[in-house]
């Protein structure tokens, strides 16, 4: 009946998420769905206190998933890892419901912290391809991490976060619905900038040729 039911369930998410699914029976070959079947068990013996058996379970599933789950995290319902390959979740990470990860992404520490070392992903977040997110704070409700950003620091909700470091780029007070799983079109703060420079210096050449006319025009 567990298993039923997780199928079922997981169905549910990935055809909300991930356009290539055409049918139920392809939840059994994705992953997520047996790194995620495996870590409930894991969490179970890890709760009881049976380290060595959570262990035993996490890195099997490792290592035939690609996909690493510590056994204490605590994950939500709904969670999706697209892909997977590569996907980190360290001890002391919190992740609620309805987040959407891909692949190559790593919610880590920074090595520098004991107790909670993790970050805690809040509700609706999506975690783009090769985000590192590493440190003991959280990742606010609806909020987008771009594809390679590294965020070692706290995001509000409703926050669209790119780059390295991790920049909160766009915050608007408007919730991201989780169908949304649009990692390219984000904000791009970089080439803002150099398009400003670049209109600055067209500006100032401008006023240097005008002056310089000006100046032929006093001799």
């Amino acid at each position: 009946m567990g298993f039923f039911k997780d199928w079922k369930e997981e169905a549910k998410v990935i055809r909300e998420r991930d356009p290539a699914i055409k049918s139920d029976w392809e939840v059994l070959l994705y992953p997520s769905f047996r790194a995620l079947r495996a870590y409930k068990k894991a969490h179970k013996h890890y709760l009881k206190g049976h380290y060595f058996r959570a262990r035993l379970v996490s890195q099997r599933a490792a290592r035939k998933t690609g996909i690493e789950i510590h056994p204490g995290a605590t994950i939500g319902k709904g969670l999706f890892i697209d892909h997977g390959h590569g996907v980190v979740i360290g001890e002391t990470t919190i992740i609620g419901d309805n987040v959407t990860i891909y692949q190559g992404v790593t919610l880590g520490g920074t090595g520098k912290e004991q107790g909670k070392r993790h970050p805690t992903i809040e509700d609706n977040v999506m975690i783009s391809v090769g985000a590192k997110v590493l440190g003991s704070f959280t990742i606010g409700e609806n909020s987008k991490i771009g594809a390679g950003s590294v965020v070692l620091k706290e995001v509000p909700p409703n926050s669209t976060v790119v780059g390295v470091p991790g920049r909160v780029v766009k915050r608007d007070n408007q919730k991201i619905p989780r169908i949304d799983m649009n990692q390219i079109d984000l904000p791009d703060p970089i080439m803002a900038d150099i398009k400003h420079l670049e209109e600055e210096n067209t500006k100032l050449q401008k006023e240097i040729e005008a002056m310089e006319v000006k100046l032929k025009d006093i001799k």
